[in-house]
């Protein structure tokens, strides 16, 4: 039998959570990562607009809105429509009605149910439901505790905002109630973007801004030629010191300032020792980019402004970076573990890296540098093993250590595919951050569509 129903119930009131609905930046942080979908453009209205998603070989699926059965806070309903000829293959499938219903289940709380009628297999389309109702309900957690805290709505200019972590942050920060001002190196020609020169930004840049978040840099994958190491170190520090001295020069602009960073400052090579926030610095090529790159940030803390650079671990995002590159060799049954496999992976998930960025804008305990890590580090053999698991395949042809090293250089493949650190999130712990998905086979299987049941 075709179709879904899908139910659950979420701790978040009534019209919060249609309200969360009905905001930009909804429908991206619903779509499924493992999907060949993207958003195109978003509905301006639940009642009678449309939404336009992105399909592979330039293909669109139109969502047309209901008027008749928009009824808020309790319901909205969309079909699959035409608009052109590139709409027309998805209506393969033949129908498709996605209802949206919502209902007070007391106590502060919302049951949340969509009703697809169409001839697909529910058995297909329950992966994409559990997906969806668990996003919702995190992303009402992570907004919540910001307004527990006395944070109301901000101003956040983002660079980077285009990339696999800005785009998923601005989405979050719209459907959450923020205004975001994406900062774009090309001529700003939206209404939410203003032109950024990282050599010379314009003095009125951030006016108005109430926060930054630098997330912009120059890929670090790659062979560590000597073209691509100075783009890496370009992109990064003279790019962040001109942010920061701009964010320093006071008038209506910002008051937090947070930048991008990575665990690549404790060195490619560091064994089992534990690694926190006070840490030394390691050796290498990361370690001197990422230290210079955290110092480019002091205009913005000698001024007085309050400084965050989160340093990154190793991003499980099923769209972008490396599970990316592994899972369809996961999935053919070709994975397994790298070299000796006893390399410590310091992970974290996209949706609990959007939270710590999130927590540096309004938790003002948070300044200095935070490791953006899940609280559960593993050893390489046991990351693969995780992963295999999860997409249900064997994992038994090791990796020999010359095969990065033929896809990265010596260099790159020792500080990035074999780098071995074992790092802790330390200050996020002494603020009692709650992590979406502490655990990797959660995350992992969050991201490729192998998560639990909702209740």
């Amino acid at each position: 039998m075709g179709g879904i129903e899908y139910a659950s119930v979420v701790d978040h009131p009534l019209d919060e959570v249609f309200a969360w609905h009905t905001r930009a930046g909804a429908m991206p942080r619903l779509v499924p990562p493992w999907q060949p979908m993207t958003v195109v453009a978003e509905t301006p209205s639940l009642a009678n607009g449309q939404a336009v998603l992105g399909l592979p070989a330039g293909l669109r699926w139109i969502a047309q809105h209901d008027p008749a059965v928009y009824d808020p806070p309790y319901r909205f309903a969309d079909a699959l429509s035409s608009r052109g000829l590139r709409s027309l293959p998805p209506h393969v499938i033949g129908r498709w009605r996605h209802t949206h219903d919502f209902a007070d289940a007391g106590q502060g709380r919302t049951r949340v149910r969509d009703r697809v009628d169409t001839t697909v297999p529910g058995v297909m389309l329950r992966p994409t439901f559990v997906y969806r109702h668990r996003q919702l309900a995190d992303d009402l957690a992570a907004h919540r505790d910001a307004a527990q805290a006395g944070r109301g709505p901000m101003v956040v200019a983002v660079t980077g905002a285009s990339g696999l972590v800005g785009a998923a942050l601005t989405a979050m920060l719209t459907s959450g109630g923020h205004r975001v001002v994406k900062l774009v190196r090309r001529n700003a020609i939206r209404a939410d973007e203003r032109q950024w020169d990282p050599r010379r930004p314009a003095a009125d840049l951030l006016s108005g801004v109430d926060a930054v978040v630098h997330l912009a840099g120059a890929s670090i994958a790659g062979r560590f030629t000597a073209s691509h190491r100075a783009a890496i170190r370009e992109s990064r520090i003279e790019p962040t010191r001109r942010l920061a001295e701009l964010a320093a020069a006071g008038g209506d602009g910002p008051r937090a300032f947070v930048s991008a960073s990575a665990i690549g400052f404790y060195g490619c090579d560091r064994g089992d020792a534990v690694l926190c926030e006070d840490s030394s610095r390691g050796d290498g090529f990361l370690a001197d980019v990422v230290a210079q790159w955290e110092a480019a940030t002091a205009p913005a803390a000698e001024a007085g402004l309050r400084v965050v650079t989160v340093r990154t671990g190793i991003v499980q995002a099923a769209a972008g970076g490396t599970l990316r590159l592994m899972r369809p060799l996961f999935t053919a049954g070709l994975g397994g573990r790298l070299g000796t496999g006893r390399q410590w992976v310091s992970w974290i998930g996209l949706d609990d890296l959007l939270d710590v960025y999130y927590r540096a804008l309004w938790d003002d305990r948070t300044s200095g540098p935070v490791n953006a890590v899940a609280p559960d580090s593993v050893r390489n053999a046991d990351y693969t093993a995780t992963l295999a698991a999860v997409l249900h395949r064997p994992a038994v042809l090791p990796v020999p250590s010359v095969g990065p090293r033929l896809l990265l250089g010596a260099q790159g493949a020792r500080e990035l595919a074999e780098a071995d650190q074992r790092v802790l999130p330390t200050r996020l712990a002494a603020v009692g951050h709650r992590f979406r998905h502490p655990q990797l086979a959660d995350a992992l299987a969050h991201q490729l569509g192998h998560g639990a049941a909702a209740t």
